[in-house]
Protein backbone atom coordinates (compact mmCIF):
# COMPACT_ATOMS: atom_id res chain seq x y z
CA UNK A 1 0.00 0.00 0.00
CA UNK A 2 1.18 3.56 -0.77
CA UNK A 3 1.39 6.47 1.39
CA UNK A 4 -1.53 8.10 -0.38
CA UNK A 5 -3.27 4.89 -0.15
CA UNK A 6 -2.89 3.45 -3.56
CA UNK A 7 -2.86 -0.57 -3.72
CA UNK A 8 0.74 -0.94 -5.50
CA UNK A 9 0.14 -2.49 -9.10
CA UNK A 10 0.21 -6.36 -9.03
CA UNK A 11 3.87 -7.51 -10.50
CA UNK A 12 3.57 -8.26 -14.20
CA UNK A 13 4.91 -11.93 -15.19
CA UNK A 14 7.05 -11.92 -17.85
CA UNK A 15 6.53 -12.56 -20.96
CA UNK A 16 8.76 -11.28 -23.74
CA UNK A 17 12.49 -10.89 -23.71
CA UNK A 18 13.03 -7.14 -23.58
CA UNK A 19 15.19 -4.25 -22.61
CA UNK A 20 17.25 -3.87 -19.15
CA UNK A 21 17.70 -0.48 -17.65
CA UNK A 22 21.17 -0.09 -15.59
CA UNK A 23 21.06 2.76 -13.11
CA UNK A 24 23.91 4.07 -11.91
CA UNK A 25 24.23 2.46 -8.31
CA UNK A 26 25.44 6.08 -6.31
CA UNK A 27 22.75 7.39 -7.47
CA UNK A 28 20.15 4.55 -6.77
CA UNK A 29 21.56 4.84 -3.39
CA UNK A 30 21.33 8.39 -2.80
CA UNK A 31 17.12 8.59 -3.91
CA UNK A 32 15.32 10.79 -5.78
CA UNK A 33 16.71 13.96 -3.97
CA UNK A 34 20.25 12.60 -4.90
CA UNK A 35 19.40 12.45 -9.20
CA UNK A 36 18.57 16.33 -8.86
CA UNK A 37 21.99 16.77 -7.09
CA UNK A 38 23.88 14.61 -8.72
CA UNK A 39 22.72 14.84 -12.08
CA UNK A 40 20.41 12.25 -14.26
CA UNK A 41 19.97 8.84 -13.33
CA UNK A 42 22.02 6.98 -15.77
CA UNK A 43 20.43 4.39 -18.37
CA UNK A 44 22.59 2.17 -20.54
CA UNK A 45 20.21 1.14 -23.36
CA UNK A 46 22.68 -1.62 -24.57
CA UNK A 47 22.07 -3.64 -21.65
CA UNK A 48 18.32 -4.00 -20.53
CA UNK A 49 16.23 -5.61 -18.03
CA UNK A 50 13.27 -7.06 -18.70
CA UNK A 51 10.29 -5.12 -20.09
CA UNK A 52 8.03 -6.06 -17.38
CA UNK A 53 10.62 -5.40 -14.22
CA UNK A 54 12.36 -1.89 -15.10
CA UNK A 55 15.06 -0.30 -12.80
CA UNK A 56 13.55 2.32 -10.80
CA UNK A 57 14.57 4.35 -8.29
CA UNK A 58 14.10 3.28 -4.62
CA UNK A 59 12.82 5.75 -2.03
CA UNK A 60 14.95 8.37 -0.97
CA UNK A 61 17.54 7.85 1.53
CA UNK A 62 19.03 11.25 2.57
CA UNK A 63 18.24 14.26 1.44
CA UNK A 64 20.61 17.77 1.39
CA UNK A 65 20.13 20.14 4.38
CA UNK A 66 16.95 21.18 4.60
CA UNK A 67 16.42 24.58 2.35
CA UNK A 68 18.71 24.34 -0.18
CA UNK A 69 19.60 22.32 -2.65
CA UNK A 70 23.37 22.06 -4.57
CA UNK A 71 23.10 23.05 -7.99
CA UNK A 72 25.65 21.48 -10.41
CA UNK A 73 26.70 17.30 -10.76
CA UNK A 74 30.16 16.67 -9.29
CA UNK A 75 33.40 17.39 -11.52
CA UNK A 76 35.76 14.37 -12.70
CA UNK A 77 38.16 13.21 -10.14
CA UNK A 78 35.29 13.95 -7.28
CA UNK A 79 35.62 17.78 -7.39
CA UNK A 80 33.40 18.80 -5.26
CA UNK A 81 29.57 20.34 -6.63
CA UNK A 82 28.96 23.94 -6.74
CA UNK A 83 27.89 24.99 -3.43
CA UNK A 84 24.58 25.14 -2.31
CA UNK A 85 21.69 27.68 -2.88
CA UNK A 86 18.71 28.47 -1.05
CA UNK A 87 15.09 26.98 -2.07
CA UNK A 88 12.64 29.66 -2.85
CA UNK A 89 10.33 28.32 -0.55
CA UNK A 90 10.27 27.63 3.40
CA UNK A 91 7.68 25.06 2.07
CA UNK A 92 9.88 23.65 -0.46
CA UNK A 93 11.93 20.80 0.45
CA UNK A 94 14.41 19.02 -2.44
CA UNK A 95 12.58 16.06 -2.93
CA UNK A 96 9.60 18.53 -3.96
CA UNK A 97 12.02 20.24 -6.50
CA UNK A 98 13.44 16.93 -7.64
CA UNK A 99 10.25 15.17 -8.38
CA UNK A 100 9.04 18.43 -10.49
CA UNK A 101 12.14 18.31 -12.24
CA UNK A 102 12.14 14.70 -12.63
CA UNK A 103 8.51 14.05 -13.83
CA UNK A 104 8.06 17.22 -16.62
CA UNK A 105 11.25 15.64 -18.92
CA UNK A 106 9.61 12.32 -18.32
CA UNK A 107 6.02 13.30 -19.75
CA UNK A 108 7.63 15.33 -22.53
CA UNK A 109 9.15 12.29 -23.56
CA UNK A 110 6.45 10.15 -23.20
CA UNK A 111 4.26 12.36 -25.31
CA UNK A 112 5.93 11.08 -28.67
CA UNK A 113 5.42 7.71 -28.08
CA UNK A 114 1.83 8.17 -27.34
CA UNK A 115 1.63 10.11 -30.20
CA UNK A 116 3.00 7.34 -32.54
CA UNK A 117 0.84 4.91 -30.61
CA UNK A 118 -2.08 6.72 -31.68
CA UNK A 119 -1.64 7.26 -35.08
CA UNK A 120 -0.54 3.60 -35.88
CA UNK A 121 -0.68 0.24 -33.30
CA UNK A 122 -2.49 -2.27 -34.99
CA UNK A 123 -5.08 -2.96 -32.26
CA UNK A 124 -8.02 -0.23 -31.46
CA UNK A 125 -7.97 -1.21 -28.21
CA UNK A 126 -4.08 0.24 -27.85
CA UNK A 127 -5.09 3.58 -30.01
CA UNK A 128 -7.88 4.27 -27.98
CA UNK A 129 -5.66 3.48 -24.35
CA UNK A 130 -2.67 5.72 -26.23
CA UNK A 131 -5.12 8.52 -27.01
CA UNK A 132 -6.73 8.80 -23.61
CA UNK A 133 -3.12 8.85 -21.95
CA UNK A 134 -1.72 11.55 -24.74
CA UNK A 135 -4.51 13.61 -23.36
CA UNK A 136 -4.93 12.91 -19.95
CA UNK A 137 -0.33 13.33 -20.03
CA UNK A 138 -0.66 16.89 -22.01
CA UNK A 139 -3.17 17.75 -18.82
CA UNK A 140 -0.62 16.34 -16.01
CA UNK A 141 2.58 18.53 -17.35
CA UNK A 142 0.76 21.42 -17.97
CA UNK A 143 -0.08 21.10 -13.90
CA UNK A 144 3.89 20.22 -13.21
CA UNK A 145 4.81 22.92 -14.88
CA UNK A 146 2.72 25.50 -13.33
CA UNK A 147 3.89 23.90 -10.30
CA UNK A 148 7.57 23.71 -11.36
CA UNK A 149 6.77 28.32 -11.85
CA UNK A 150 5.22 28.79 -8.63
CA UNK A 151 8.09 28.17 -7.00
CA UNK A 152 9.88 31.06 -8.23
CA UNK A 153 12.87 29.19 -9.85
CA UNK A 154 13.73 29.59 -13.56
CA UNK A 155 12.01 27.57 -16.07
CA UNK A 156 15.35 25.43 -17.23
CA UNK A 157 15.59 22.21 -16.17
CA UNK A 158 18.94 20.38 -15.52
CA UNK A 159 17.34 16.85 -16.49
CA UNK A 160 16.16 18.29 -20.11
CA UNK A 161 17.17 16.33 -22.85
CA UNK A 162 18.53 13.24 -20.49
CA UNK A 163 17.65 10.01 -20.87
CA UNK A 164 16.77 8.37 -17.72
CA UNK A 165 15.09 5.39 -16.36
CA UNK A 166 11.42 4.96 -17.84
CA UNK A 167 12.17 7.03 -20.48
CA UNK A 168 12.17 5.48 -24.35
CA UNK A 169 15.22 6.96 -26.13
CA UNK A 170 15.55 8.84 -29.29
CA UNK A 171 16.91 5.49 -31.36
CA UNK A 172 13.84 3.05 -29.49
CA UNK A 173 11.44 6.19 -30.81
CA UNK A 174 12.97 5.80 -34.19
CA UNK A 175 12.69 1.78 -33.95
CA UNK A 176 8.77 2.04 -33.42
CA UNK A 177 8.69 4.40 -36.17
CA UNK A 178 9.92 1.51 -38.78
CA UNK A 179 7.78 -0.73 -37.30
CA UNK A 180 3.99 -2.31 -37.82
CA UNK A 181 1.67 -5.25 -36.64
CA UNK A 182 1.53 -6.72 -33.09
CA UNK A 183 5.32 -6.01 -33.10
CA UNK A 184 4.67 -2.39 -32.73
CA UNK A 185 2.09 -3.31 -30.38
CA UNK A 186 4.41 -5.04 -28.44
CA UNK A 187 6.97 -2.76 -27.93
CA UNK A 188 4.64 0.36 -27.82
CA UNK A 189 3.38 -1.77 -24.37
CA UNK A 190 6.35 -2.68 -23.10
CA UNK A 191 8.29 1.25 -23.66
CA UNK A 192 4.93 2.74 -21.82
CA UNK A 193 4.68 -0.09 -18.95
CA UNK A 194 8.44 0.85 -18.01
CA UNK A 195 7.00 4.75 -18.19
CA UNK A 196 4.22 4.26 -15.73
CA UNK A 197 5.86 2.12 -13.37
CA UNK A 198 8.89 4.49 -13.05
CA UNK A 199 7.08 7.50 -12.89
CA UNK A 200 4.85 6.03 -10.02
CA UNK A 201 7.97 5.01 -8.30
CA UNK A 202 9.68 8.31 -8.11
CA UNK A 203 6.10 10.08 -7.29
CA UNK A 204 5.71 7.30 -4.20
CA UNK A 205 9.11 8.72 -3.54
CA UNK A 206 7.50 12.40 -3.26
CA UNK A 207 4.94 10.85 -1.04
CA UNK A 208 7.21 10.16 1.16
CA UNK A 209 9.74 12.18 1.37
CA UNK A 210 8.10 15.72 0.30
CA UNK A 211 7.32 18.76 2.31
CA UNK A 212 5.07 21.51 -0.02
CA UNK A 213 1.70 20.61 1.16
CA UNK A 214 0.72 21.76 -3.19
CA UNK A 215 3.35 19.90 -4.44
CA UNK A 216 2.46 16.59 -2.37
CA UNK A 217 -1.27 16.72 -3.36
CA UNK A 218 0.11 16.66 -6.91
CA UNK A 219 1.87 13.84 -6.55
CA UNK A 220 -0.94 12.28 -4.88
CA UNK A 221 -3.05 12.78 -8.05
CA UNK A 222 -0.25 11.43 -10.32
CA UNK A 223 -0.12 8.35 -7.82
CA UNK A 224 -3.79 7.78 -8.07
CA UNK A 225 -3.23 8.08 -11.89
CA UNK A 226 -0.63 6.10 -12.63
CA UNK A 227 -1.69 3.27 -10.50
CA UNK A 228 -5.11 3.30 -12.67
CA UNK A 229 -3.05 3.32 -15.99
CA UNK A 230 -0.69 0.35 -15.22
CA UNK A 231 -4.07 -1.80 -13.94
CA UNK A 232 -5.64 -1.21 -17.46
CA UNK A 233 -2.89 -1.94 -19.32
CA UNK A 234 -3.04 -5.75 -19.06
CA UNK A 235 -6.71 -6.03 -20.60
CA UNK A 236 -5.49 -3.56 -23.25
CA UNK A 237 -2.66 -6.33 -24.30
CA UNK A 238 -4.64 -8.87 -24.41
CA UNK A 239 -7.27 -7.16 -26.58
CA UNK A 240 -8.24 -9.17 -30.21
CA UNK A 241 -7.29 -7.30 -32.93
Amino acid sequence: MSSAGTPAPPARPGRRGGRAVTVAAPLVLLGLAAALVGGCLARSEPSVRHAHHPAVAPGPTALTSPGAIVSGSPAPGGASPAPARPLPSGRLNPTDLAWLQLMIPMDERVIPLLDLGAAKAHTPAVRRMARHLRDAHHAELDRLRRALAATGLAAANPHAGHDMPGMITASELQRLRTTAGPAFDTLFTRHLDAHLRQSLSVTRSEQLSGHDPDVKALAAAVERARATQLAALPPVERSPA
